[in-house]
């Protein structure tokens, strides 16, 4: 018994896995006991009074059913938790490979509370669809436009989803492209030009969803649609948040900074979530740094920065301040893959699995089961 308490203080990571494993259990028993008043609703919002944001899911799930019972929520939630779980593990084997050193890489990666853990703590919430086709792009080919198109699509029906993912995922999206794509395979007149105009017609129906993609009629006529959507329409509650399809930009601003004073407090729970990931961290720079091409780290360091201050700008928007600062770290892990596939001057040694404190950082993110949506847990 001695021996093997030793062997697994020296080497927990598999241990850990298991433990993560059992806290995502335990995460959605939880979740799926709560009610879903947010990802509820955008199963009820359609394209019924015409052009609307955040009305993609909906409009789809209008195509299948009349009527959306609450435990759609997370049959939906849970199914693409399940796909993007998978698709990961695809991705990491394909990238990394799944062997005992890294294994750490692994555990830091998938059983961060910032990823899987809190995507089963938001079930439901539009965010996850943005990380699992980010993984799409990570593992499809990227040597013809046909991939820039599919980036492009998937920028498209992400903002059809929720605008906010303009600043959430398109600017991971843009990245790996660039890093897949342009660096990998070369740039010409044709594919940048194809860029360009992917581009900007992705911003211009971000500009269309947030300034005119209000609901045209009056919140209690929206009220009553939504009643004649739902499978239980004494459940009222469930549409308290209708109200978001008529908050304009400034009023969103406006409350956002009106509980800065008190949502700031979780920024050093925050910051100390992040220093808790150091080891992974250091992997990520020692990436960069063993690229082969000075260019291609100065571009990368670009990339993280852009996507960095974008989520910056979210911050300053809306107040979900824990879902912010969770996706901004899958973006960085998802970064992090892009980047190992860039052609490098020399391998880049990986996370040490006997080393202390590493095993003592894996085992505290192991322990913590989610992030949040506002505030910290």
């Amino acid at each position: 018994m001695s021996t093997i308490a030793a062997n697994l203080r020296q080497n927990p990571w598999r241990l850990l896995l298991a433990i993560n494993a059992a806290v995502i259990v335990g995460v959605f028993v939880h979740k799926i006991q709560l009610p879903p008043y947010v990802p509820y609703i955008h199963l009820l919002v359609d394209y019924h009074f015409g052009f609307i944001k955040r009305a993609l899911i909906g409009a789809i799930v209008a195509l299948f059913t009349d009527r959306v019972p609450v435990w759609l929520v997370f049959a939906l939630g849970g199914a693409t938790w399940l796909v993007t779980a998978g698709l990961y593990a695809r991705l990491f084997q394909k990238t990394f490979g799944f062997t005992a050193k890294t294994l750490p890489l692994f555990v830091f990666v998938a059983g961060s509370p910032f990823f899987l853990k809190n995507f089963m703590h938001t079930l439901g919430h539009f965010d996850i669809y943005g990380c699992a086709l980010a993984i799409v792009l990570l593992l499809m080919p990227a040597g013809s436009l046909l991939f820039v198109a599919t980036a492009a699509l998937f920028a498209t029906v992400l903002v059809l989803i929720h605008h906010i993912h303009l600043l959430m995922y398109v600017p991971v999206i843009i990245t790996i492209v660039v890093i897949r794509h342009y660096l990998t395979r070369g740039r010409n007149r044709t594919n940048v030009a194809f860029g360009a105009v992917a581009f900007a017609t992705v911003s211009a129906l971000f500009f269309a969803a947030q300034f005119w993609g209000t609901m045209p009629i009056p919140e209690a006529d929206f009220v009553a649609y939504l009643k004649t959507r739902m499978a239980d329409p004494s459940r009222t509650d469930l549409l308290q948040f209708a109200y978001i399809w008529y908050q304009p930009l400034a009023k969103e601003i406006s409350d956002t900074w009106g509980r800065l004073p008190h949502n700031i407090l979780g920024v050093p729970v925050f910051a100390l979530l992040i220093w808790l990931h150091t080891p992974l961290w250091r992997y990520f720079a020692s990436l960069i740094g063993a690229l082969a091409s000075e260019t291609h780290r100065r571009l990368v360091v670009a990339a993280l920065i852009g996507i960095s201050l974008a989520y910056l700008v979210m911050f300053a928007m809306v107040f979900d301040y824990s879902r912010w600062i969770s996706n901004w770290a899958v973006c960085m892990f998802l970064t992090l893959h892009a980047v190992k596939m860039l052609p490098a001057a020399r391998e880049t040694p990986p996370i040490l699995a006997e080393d202390q404190k590493t095993n003592i950082f894996g085992m505290i993110l192991t322990l913590i089961p989610r992030v949040g949506i506002v505030r910290p847990f």
